[in-house]
């Protein structure tokens, strides 16, 4: 048998009622409970009224349910239990629709109650359920009879409940029991293991004893034994000690006589050495006194310079490429004793201006370590000294001459005596696009090259 009505249908249907609906006693007075409902009886008749609830229209909704009205039938269940179960003792009307709908449900269970027959296989619970929603006549005392059963039920169950802990501790002391007693078995067995191996280690015992003393026998003829070897061994070393003595007295006689050697022989180169700077004082005041007595002058010139002088020798041409030709640089500075004289700030301004003026010059002068190292040319880099209050002191292992202009002087200036101050036949290339400093190096023999070209080519080699 389903202990759940249906929610569906028309919530204004509420089905036939008797005149015995709301069952009165002898007096006319309305029947009721003696004690509050059971649990199991009163979750069961909030259940029939959530599942009501569920089917009904708006308006006929009890004020206090319309709010959970909404919900899930056992979600209403478990929210709103207490205010369903009041708005059925309260509101007759309410209890009336849910009666009639269980009555719907169930109609041989409310035709038995009402004709005070109840189905001896119904459900105790539901038929409590259905005496409390329908209301027949002596309603209350099937509640009560049914809450006696109930009563009954639960102290049988509990009962059953007792005597089944109850075999069960027993059953658990039995082999609680038989636990004790295999755990006694074991340690006795353990014990007598025990003893019997306290008895084997008392015999290995005396035994280590026994070694033990032997030991400590061997242990002291092995330390006599070692005493009469320190003794002897002592003896030996005086004895080495006083022949080491004896070696150190004959090796500083012998390093004394062969200080005394040494000193002899300096002595004596000493004197070959006087005798020879006598003869070398006497020949170079011959040597004074022959060119007083012939009257030559004290300098000469070299012949290559009467040749040059004589014969108005011109540079060596560097010509053959234009300047704009990308190899420019590499023919220049594979010519024989070539000189490269860089414009500084004019090459630096034109590659990477941007940056302070002294980390231009520090770049600009490890780019050309670095060429000087892999050509082995003459490179001399000029810098307007304008804008340097203490030129940098160039370390002297450097391959690249740094040359600052003088106060007064331009660094265009500078570069133009440098090129004036060459000897007429060495060929000299200028690094600069200054068209001034080009225009005036060109008409001493010089040979320029564009600053374009020439970061090209640091670029190229890094």
């Amino acid at each position: 048998m389903s202990a759940r009505p249906e929610a569906g249908g028309d919530s204004e249907d509420h089905g036939p009622h008797d005149e015995d609906a709301h069952a009165t006693d002898a007096d006319g007075a309305e029947e009721g409970l003696a004690r509050p409902l059971p649990g199991p009886v009163r979750a069961r008749v909030v259940e029939y009224g959530s599942d009501v609830l569920g089917g009904m229209r708006a308006g006929d909704l009890p004020p206090l349910l319309r709010r959970v009205a909404r919900f899930e039938p056992r979600r209403r269940a478990r929210l709103a239990g207490p205010q369903i179960a009041a708005q059925l003792e309260s509101d007759g009307a309410f209890r009336d629709l849910v009666a009639a709908r269980v009555e719907q449900v169930w109609p041989e269970l409310a035709e038995g109650l009402r004709s005070g027959m109840v189905p001896p296989a119904a459900d105790p619970v539901a038929v409590a359920a259905c005496a409390y929603l329908l209301r027949p006549k002596g309603w209350p005392g099937i509640i009560e009879d049914v809450h006696r059963e109930l009563e009954r039920q639960s102290s049988a169950k509990e009962a059953d409940e007792a005597a089944e802990a109850l075999d069960a501790a027993r059953r658990e002391l039995d082999e609680t029991r038989h636990g004790h007693q295999a755990e006694l078995e074991r340690l006795r067995s353990q014990i007598k293991a025990q003893r019997t191996e306290v008895a084997e280690l008392r015999r290995k015992v005396h035994t280590e004893r026994q070694r033990a003393r032997e030991a400590t026998e061997k242990a002291s003829r092995a330390l006599a034994e070692t005493a009469d070897r320190e003794s002897e061994t002592a003896r030996r070393v005086g004895a080495l000690e006083s022949e080491n003595r004896r070696l150190r007295s004959r090796l500083a006689a012998a390093e004394a006589q062969v200080e005394n050697a040494r000193r002899a022989v300096r002595a004596g180169r000493n004197a070959d050495e006087a005798r020879l700077r006598v003869l070398l004082d006497v020949l170079v005041d011959a040597s004074h006194g022959l060119r007083r007595e012939l009257a030559l002058p004290a300098a000469l010139d070299n012949p290559a310079d009467l040749v040059a002088e004589t014969e108005q020798q011109r540079r060596v041409s560097l010509g053959g490429l234009p300047d704009d030709d990308p190899g420019l640089l590499e023919y220049l500075l594979t010519v024989p004793g070539v000189h490269l004289l860089v414009d500084g700030y004019n090459v630096t301004k034109t590659g990477y201006g941007t940056i302070p003026l002294a980390d231009q010059r520090t770049r600009l002068m490890n780019s050309l370590e670095g060429l000087a190292s892999r050509t082995k040319a003459e490179i001399t880099c000029v810098f307007d000294g304008a804008d340097v209050d203490t030129p940098p002191v160039v370390a002297p292992t450097r391959r690249v001459r740094l040359l600052f202009s003088a106060p007064g002087e331009t660094a265009d200036e500078l570069i133009v005596r440098l090129v004036r101050a060459e000897p007429p036949g060495r060929p000299i290339a200028v690094v600069t696009s200054d068209r001034e400093i080009v225009t005036s190096v060109r008409r001493v023999g010089a040979r320029a090259v564009p600053s374009t070209i020439f970061l090209r080519r640091l670029e190229a080699h890094g």
